[in-house]
């Protein structure tokens, strides 16, 4: 049995590939990640929102 990884999407990615990496590994429309990632910012001010996209970015690996 093949093991589930997480990897940022190069398919469908608008900035950097974390919400499409992300809707990919849950199996859902991506659309339905960013909005969701949208609605995270608006609740908790914009900046930990950001911090934690940009910390993804950096950690989550691309795939190839």
């Amino acid at each position: 049995m093949a093991q589930k990884r997480l990897f940022r999407s190069t398919s469908s990615k608008m900035l950097g590939g974390v919400c499409g990496g992300l809707a990919e590994y849950f199996d859902v429309d991506p659309t339905l990640v960013r909005i969701a990632y949208l609605l995270l910012e608006f609740c908790t001010a914009f900046f930990p929102g950001i911090l934690l996209y940009i910390i993804c970015w950096i950690v989550i690996p691309e795939n190839k």
